[in-house]
């Protein structure tokens, strides 16, 4: 099936639907949003989002947040309609679905608009057919499971870092994406947003600027998940929150008054897959990954089959690398790279536009707008499953070598540690059902 041309029959069919409904009904007078009036879209030319997850990340996303880009979030955005939100936590989806209907009842008049409806389970959300996408901002332990059910329900795909909390689970996403043709984004920002700066380090590495690239400094280490041992007597569950769906894959754990987002993170789980997208970008990896992970001064370290070696820790005396960057060291200079700055050594490095004879890389300036055009064109995002998988992976790798201590040997095409079963056994975690992938 041409997924492109199945979304425009779809809604084609909405409005023939809506047409044929008033045909039969008495003249009335509709707001100009709904006909696409005003600089506005109709509601059947928007794109409709569900969002799975409402707390600080989710709702930076739905309604505006440093790391959205856009004033106001998807909410914001006149080519969509957020139908859903849904959360563990009764108090957070009621009061995000109520932000989102006052925002469009603000904004586009009550007329012919869908209210957005609150749900505290996400399949509910997956179950509606008017749903085209959604965008996942649940706690880590989530993130694969409810990416392969929604690409088995048809919906293409945001999801938050890390993309999986193990390789396999990694590896299971990728085959339900490429599975049922999902359009799938991770929340990598880096590679769209901030001036480009990520990109252009990278396309002047891919280039060659500082000969031939020999280290990279990651600034992050490994990460791996860690369920906590708890004993004794659970503490009581608030009202509101629904603990047991919280846990979904995880082990069953007593609750006891504290449930962050990231409290299952052992090392750079949370925030480590930003940088490691931005290694495997400047090294040309991203098909591939890592052929040996140790450990160096306690942290995960990486050689890859060219001969590059990633380090997980910072630059000696380079401070930029460490929002969400990178110090990529060559046999002619280096280049160092994070949110807030892009330097070089020598300067002239970075000071000279890119050559029309040099590494050009994928262009997107905007995260969100890649994810939505994407979703409309079914062209690859910038940071598809794909890429997802294999920059996850190089972090993951990195957290087995912790809980191991010792180096190991990765065959990055069949992705299994060789000669090394102990290795290849956290490659992967028991799930509690109904949750097993």
């Amino acid at each position: 099936m041409n997924i492109a041309a199945e979304v425009t029959r779809r809604r084609f069919l909405r409005q023939v639907a809506t047409l044929s409904a008033a045909a039969g009904m008495a003249p009335m007078i509709v707001p100009a949003p709904v006909l696409g009036r005003g600089g506005a879209l109709s509601p059947s030319e928007r794109i409709t989002l569900g969002f799975i997850g409402v707390g600080s990340q989710g709702s930076g996303h739905l309604l505006g947040g440093a790391w959205t880009y856009v004033a106001g979030g998807y909410a914001g955005r006149k080519d969509v309609q957020v139908l859903a939100v849904c959360d563990v936590w009764r108090d957070r989806r009621e009061k995000a679905a109520r932000k989102v209907n006052d925002h469009y009842a603000a904004t586009r008049g009550q007329g012919g608009e869908k209210t957005c409806a609150a749900y505290n389970d996400f399949r509910q959300v997956l179950d509606r057919p008017d749903i085209d996408a959604v965008l996942i901002a649940s706690p880590a332990h989530w993130h694969a499971t409810m990416t392969i059910r929604a690409a088995e329900a048809g919906k293409d795909i945001y999801c938050e870092k890390p993309t999986a909390v193990t390789v396999r689970e990694s590896q299971a996403m990728l085959a339900a994406v490429r599975r049922y043709g999902r359009v799938y984004q991770a929340g990598t920002q880096q590679r769209s947003e901030y001036e480009g700066k990520f990109r252009r380090a990278c396309e002047w590495v891919r280039s060659g600027r500082i000969g031939r690239l020999q280290a990279i400094y990651a600034y992050r280490d490994g990460g791996a998940v860690c369920w906590p041992k708890r004993f004794g007597a659970a503490k009581p569950v608030p009202e509101g929150l629904d603990w047991d769906l919280y846990l979904g894959p995880a082990p069953w754990i007593p609750y006891d008054g504290d449930s962050s987002a990231h409290r299952f993170d052992l090392g750079e789980l949370n925030w480590g897959q930003h940088h490691y997208d931005i290694v495997q970008w400047a090294a040309g990896a991203d098909d591939t990954g890592p052929v040996e992970i140790f450990l160096e001064n306690d942290c995960s370290c990486y050689r890859y089959g060219n001969g590059v070696v990633v380090y997980g820790r910072a630059y000696p005396g380079e401070p930029v690398g460490i929002v969400g960057g990178a110090c990529f060291v060559g046999t002619e200079g280096r280049i160092a790279v994070d949110r807030d700055a892009l330097v070089s050594d020598p300067p002239d490095l970075a000071r000279e536009p890119l050559r029309p004879d040099e590494t050009h890389l994928y262009r997107s300036h905007s995260h969100a707008g890649n994810f939505l055009e994407c979703i409309r064109t079914r062209k690859r995002p910038i940071c598809d499953a794909d890429i997802a998988h294999r920059s996850a992976s190089a972090l993951l790798l990195g957290g087995v070598a912790k809980q191991l201590r010792r180096p190991l040997k990765w065959d990055p095409r069949a992705e299994r540690f060789l000669k090394d079963d102990e290795a290849n056994r956290l490659l992967s975690i028991a799930q509690r059902p109904p949750w097993r992938l």
